[in-house]
This record gives structure tokens, sequence and C-alpha cells, in this order.
């Protein structure tokens, strides 16, 4: 279905941008931790982990979605971004300009900006290990066992960087007998992906390796229609992913259990070329017939490559009480072609390069018995973020100044170093009352150097960016941000600022009846400090960012036919970072500050609702409302502060958010025979905090699956359609054009912004794609 643009409401755009990375071809955990949906007929008895201990969904009094295996595969579910329709009030997105970068929003929090050194607002981990960046974080799902959504602040457990939720990929278990698993993919596009895993034991009982390796592959929804360097593969929103793992698990004991998971992708997908909403002031560029075309001066050569280690050793000290280890160590490297005019002129082009490093370690004690639950542990984390960016302005260079380009560099690292104590307990206080009380304690520090400054002269990141472009030795400008530690006036080392903060958890739980329980709960979560890694002046690092949240609930099983779990929620975001710009000397300055400028709030209802009809008909309704709004944002002026609230949006966040699902089973006498349909609405939502131009009307997606499971557990096959009826929906952009306050609707009046040009950019998800997989284990 088509639908018309307008600058200020940009209608309908197709369906989610797919690239992927396969960070976690990932294949097992201990039999200890794999936590099954199981049913005899009605409602799925659904156990979870999202308290770090094993409880069924019924009894965790959180706002939890969970979406298993068996789900996963029946609707054809490919990336982790496809978990939103599932969970109220969740935004998980692909990234503008990238394939494999994720932009996650629950309850109206999260991060947009995915450059190094802003911290996200929705933690990802897989298999309890955090995943840091937003780069590589779009995951395939692969020997999933299930995923689980968890909404509201999870400061207490999971720490920094979880104030709107977090989201937690839980891989597969090792069964100890020896077994492949063989699947191919065709589809649309001429999409074409193979998988394989399988598992062998070494000592029955004892030792086991599983292996696996994923080829993914796609082509492009639409074409770069220009392009100003040759050779170059056209295809873009394409896909290009490949993935191995290796698993070794040992059980020395039947209380001790070891897991050593090494992983690594290379997702070499073109990088995403993002669609003219207006056309080009300074070169041949109309807007497009296809919302997938674009142009380009940049390479469309993209790399995403991320490499872990991980280790998690578990003790089962008596029945009551056991000992975690969990320790990771990755690394991520990321050459990136980011064209933000979409032209084949130089008007506003940024390669870049980002490079990622963390090591973690986590330490738990827990206990459990009839009336108290305890989970306890210490976290450290150590991360390095780095990255360097060229703003190449070439042609305002060329018309303006007599030069040969102009290009504004900016590289640093942002480091941090961080450790926390944590604890919490749920505990009887009567029969049918019980209390949770939680708190975290962090320390952390962090340390950061900024190179900022403007070179008159087109310039990339290293060598060879381009064909022939060799880069000149020093160029380099002066650090902008850090410490002069001599007296000298030289900024000689890297700015450091550190915080400490307790984040606590208070709740109380009613046990109604064996099927009913009611809770009610405070809980506070913080998004790190951080440096502006943008700096144009020494500045002082932004401090954290708060959330408080309200929430009570209940979660009700009417019969063995209906449950109703609904949540009602409040909260206050406050200290908000924020980029200003400040004005300089010339429109070549590109000042920016960044501080706490910002307090917003939000209220809302989240709903999800299982009618199992028959042993084999089951109907879900998940439903979502929010209300979130700027209280207030104050800029310095002359006069003094004035608050500007009314010009911000709560980005990423739809009003309403909606999926009805029907999953039937059919038996016979070759097998069964799964039918899923569901159909997912997303009310409008501003895609930028501040004078947001790119508003997304409200639209809805439609998928069906048939899947077919052989009677002997051998073959599957499924056919899967999504986005159906073909809708057009905007998931990123960028705008550097200022409307006529006067005629804010009148494209002919916009003001250009920076480079000179109409630069009004939007991305969009997956059009109508259809595909077929075909799966034998052997």
């Amino acid at each position: 279905m088509k639908t018309t643009h307008t600058p200020l409401n940009i209608a309908l755009n197709r369906t989610k941008t797919a690239a992927s990375v396969a960070l976690t071809l990932s294949l097992m955990s201990s039999p200890s931790f794999v936590f099954a949906q199981t049913s005899s007929g009605g409602l799925e008895k659904i156990e979870v982990t999202a308290r770090k201990t094993v409880e069924t969904l019924q009894e965790v009094p959180i706002s939890v979605t969970s979406v298993g295996e068996a789900k996963l595969d029946e609707i054809g579910a490919a990336v982790i971004t496809e978990i939103a329709q599932f969970s109220p009030n969740t935004t998980l997105q692909t990234s503008r300009g990238t394939n494999s970068t994720l932009t996650a929003f629950i309850r109206g929090v999260g991060q947009q900006d995915p450059l190094w050194g802003y911290e996200p607002g929705v933690g990802i981990y897989i298999d309890d290990v955090y995943v840091a960046r937003p780069q590589g974080a779009v995951l395939d799902l692969l020997n999933v066992e299930r995923i689980e959504v968890l909404r509201g602040p999870q400061g207490t457990l999971y720490g920094k960087n979880t104030i709107g939720g977090a989201i937690k990929y839980v891989t597969k278990a090792m069964t100890g007998d020896p077994t492949a698993n063989v699947r191919a993919t065709v589809g649309s596009y001429g999409q074409r992906d193979i998988k394989v895993t399988g598992q062998f034991p070494i000592i029955e009982d004892k030792l086991y390796i599983g292996a696996g390796f994923a080829s993914l592959n796609r082509d492009g929804f639409g074409t770069f229609l220009q392009s100003a360097l040759p050779d170059q593969d056209t295809e873009n929103y394409n896909k290009d992913v490949t993935a191995a793992r290796i698993t070794l698990e040992f059980r020395p004991t039947e209380d001790v259990f070891f897991r050593f998971n090494w992983d690594k992708t290379d997702d070499e997908s073109n990088s995403k070329g993002g669609f003219r909403l207006l056309p080009s002031l300074l070169t041949d560029a109309p807007v497009p017939d296809s919302v997938y075309d674009s142009y380009t001066s940049l390479p469309t050569y993209n790399k995403v490559e991320i490499e872990g280690i991980s280790l998690m050793a578990n003790w089962d000290v008596s029945d009551t009480f056991s000992v975690k280890y969990i320790g990771s160590s990755r690394e991520s490297d990321s050459p990136t072609n980011i064209d933000f005019d979409n032209t084949a002129l130089d008007i506003f082009d940024v390669p870049a390069f980002y490079d990622d490093e963390n090591i973690t370690h986590e330490l738990q004690g827990n206990y459990r018995s009839d009336n108290l639950s305890l989970v306890s542990g210490i976290y450290y984390y150590d991360g390095e973020s780095c990255g360097q960016f060229e703003a190449i302005l070439g042609f305002l260079g060329r018309a303006a100044f007599q030069t040969p380009g102009l290009t504004r560099e900016v590289s640093g690292c942002n480091n941090s170093e961080s450790i926390a104590v944590y604890a919490q307990a749920s505990f009887d206080l009567a029969d049918n009352l019980s209390m949770t009380l939680g708190a975290r304690y962090t320390d952390e520090e962090k340390q950061a150097d900024v190179f900022n400054g403007l070179i008159f002269d087109n310039v990339y990141p290293t060598s060879g960016w381009i064909p022939g472009y060799v880069r000149p030795d020093g160029q380099l400008v002066p650090q902008v941000l850090g410490t002069d530690t001599d007296g000298d006036d030289v900024l000689d080392a890297p700015a450091k600022q550190s915080w400490t903060r307790f984040t606590p958890r208070v709740g109380l739980e009613y046990q109604v009846s064996n099927d009913m329980m009611v809770f009610a709960s405070y809980s506070q979560g913080f998004k790190s400090g951080t440096f502006n890694p943008r700096a144009t002046q020494n500045e002082p690092a932004a401090d954290p960012e708060i959330v408080d949240s309200f929430e009570v609930g209940i979660k009700a099983d009417w019969s063995d036919r209906l449950r109703t779990n609904v949540t009602l929620f409040s909260l206050d975001h406050k200290d908000r970072q924020y980029i200003s710009v400040l004005p300089g000397e010339s429109t070549t300055d590109l000042n920016q500050f960044l501080g706490n400028v910002g307090e917003s709030n939000a209220q809302g209802l989240e709903a999800e609702i299982t009618y199992a009809a028959s042993d084999n008909l089951t109907f879900d309704l998940a439903l979502g409302f929010i209300d979130a709004e700027f209280e207030e944002v104050f800029e310095q002026t002359v006069d003094g502060p004035i608050n500007i609230a009314d010009r911000f949006s709560v980005s990423n966040t739809p009003e309403t958010t909606a999926n009805f699902a029907v999953n039937y089973i059919m038996q016979t006498g070759n097998g069964d025979v799964v039918f899923n349909a569901n159909y997912y609405y997303r009310d409008d939502y501003s895609l930028f905090e501040q004078d947001n131009l790119l508003n997304q009307d409200g639209y809805g997606l439609l998928n069906l699956s048939i899947v077919w499971y052989s009677d002997d557990g051998h073959w599957n096959i499924g056919l899967h359609g999504k986005n159906l009826t073909d809708e057009e929906y905007l998931v990123g952009g960028y705008q550097f054009v200022t409307p006529d306050p006067e005629a804010p609707n009148d494209i002919s009046r916009y003001t250009p912004g920076l480079g000179g040009d109409n630069t009004l950019i939007g991305y969009y998800g997956d059009p109508r794609t259809i595909h077929l997989s075909v799966g034998y284990t052997f």
C-alpha cells in the first residue's frame, strides 16, 4: 500500500530494516538453566529468569513478556527487532544509516544517537552477558530458547543503562546427545540463508562440544541511483552476514557446571542510503520513486566485525544455595559510511569508524527457601569506546572558502570503569503477603578525550578509504577535552569524572489465590553520566539520568483457558542528557554542548491477554498505552533560562501499540500443521526530540505463517509472509533544514541546513517479504 509523503508528517513506510548481526549463533546453556514453556492443553506454564532466578511468569511481580523458541519458529521471526510486536510500549528498530545498530525504547526511555560515548537506555543481555554498545545489537535469532522483555527500570539486578528496561536473549541447552540441525531459507529479494548447528559428547554425561555456522544473504530492497565513485555495489538495504560459534560445556559433578563460548560475526552488508524527502537544491537528486532508493558520494562498503568469549561457572553448594560466575570479553570494529545528504555530491558526508572493547565479571550468590529468595552479587565492568568521524562539507568549502574542501574532524574515546554490589530479597510477611527489597550501589569512573577541529580539505579516516586517497600525517586536530596537569595550558591528560549511585527497589505482592497475584512496586534506575563525544570546547561531563518508576499490576489465570496480565505505571525521567547546538562565528563552527537540560514523565498501561479457546486454538492480545511528554527543558538566554519544553517530543514512543495474534494447530496423519496470524499496530510517533520534522503516521503490519512438523520430529517446513499489505513506515532519519515558522508545511519555504542543502532524510522498515524455510534434524 503506497502513501503520500509530506515533509512534516511522513506517512507509512515499508517494513522494517532487517540488516542484522548474528552475534549469537547461540548454541546452549546448561540444562540447569533451561526454562521451557510446557503445556498439556490450555494455558502454557512459562518459566523466566527476569529476577535472575527461576520463576514462572505469573509469580514475577514486574511487567515481562516472554517469547519462546516454539513461538519464534512458528512466526518465522528472523531478528530480535521483531519481538517488539509482542511487547507493549516497546520499540526495537534498526538504526538510521547502518545495518546492525539497534534503536531501543521502552516506555518512552531509550537512546537514539549511537555515537561512541552515549549510553543506551535499554540493556541488552545474551545469557546474562551485557551488550554495551548498540552497534551489532540487532541480533539474528539463532538457537534461541526464549527472549524476555523486562519493562521499567531494572537498576537493582541489572544495573546502569536499564532505565527503560532490559531485553534478555537466552540460548538453548545442550542435550548431551549427538545431534545436527540444518535449515535452509529462500525468499523475497533473493534471500538465501543456511544455518548449521550441532553438538557432540566428548565424554558421556561430562563434556560436550557444540558448534554452529550461519550464512545470511539477501539482495537490496532498493538501489543507489547515483554514485560519485566507480565500481560500487549499488544494492541498498541488502544483507551479507556470516557467523560462527563454538560452545564447550563441562559437568565434572552433578553440582558443578562450566560453559565456555566463543563467537565471531562479520556483517558486510552495504551502508544504508536514506530516502530524500525533499529534492536537492545543489545537484540533480530529486525525490526517488522508491523509499529504498538513494544517492551517494561515499563508498557503499560497510562492515561490522564482532568477536567475544564468555565463561559461566555454577556451583550448587546445597539445595538452597548456589554460587555463579559470569565473565566475558568482547570487541567490535566497524568502518561505516553515512551520506547524510544522500546525493552524489559531497554536501554532507560522514565516513566513520567505531572501535569498542569491554570486559565484565559478575559473581552471584543465590539463596532460595520456602519463605525467602535472595539474589546478590558483585559486578565489574571495564569498557573502552572509541571512534572517529569526518563531517565533510566539501561543496560548501569550495563555494564559500575557495578551498579544496571542508571537513570537521572529530575523534576520541569515552572509557568507563565501574563496580557494583547488589542484593534483592523476596520474603513472606504473611501467608498471602510478601515483600521485595532490593538495592544496588554503583561506583563508576569515566575518562574521555576528544579531538575536534576544522580542516580546509576533504579528509577521510584512513588511507584508501576512497580510491587513491592517502591520509596526510598529523591530520588529527588539537585535543579539546582533557586536563592541564603541569600548568602550561596544554591539555595533556584525559578528562575524568566519577559518580556513585544507590538504586533501590521496594515491592509488595499479595496472592489473592493460587491463580491471582496483585503487586505494587517502586524502582529506580540510572543511565551513566558521559562526556560529549562531539565537544568543541573543554566542558564538564553530563551527570547520570535518573528514572523513578511506580507500578501496580495484576497477574491472573481466571481458568485453564484465560490469562490476563495488566500493569499500570508512572515514571519520572530526570536530568535528561541532551546536546544543545550553540551559535558560532560561522556555520562551520558546529559548536555543541552536552548537558542535563530536561525532564519528562510518562503514565501508561500494559495488558497481555491469552485465551485458549481449545487445545488447538489460542488468541493473544498485547496492548500498550502511554502518555509521555517533556515537562521542562531549560535554555540559557541573555534574559535568563526559559522553558522550551513545547519544542520537544518523546521520540520513538507511540501512544498506542497493539498486537492481535491467532494460533491454530491442525493434526494430520503426516504431522502437525501450525497456522499463525498477527496484526501489529503502532500509533503515530516522532523520530526526534527537539523541533521534530519527521513524524510517522499510525500503521499496521499483517503477518501470516504456516509451518508443518513431521511426526518423527526430523522435518519442518515453514512458509512466512511479513508485512503483507506492504506498508511503508519510518524507523530513522536526519533533519538538517529549518521550516519557515509562518508556513511550516510549505516545502519551498524551508531554510537549507548544514551543507547548504535540503537535507531531510528518512530510513524505512522492510517491505512485504515472503520466505520458505526447510529444516532437518539428524
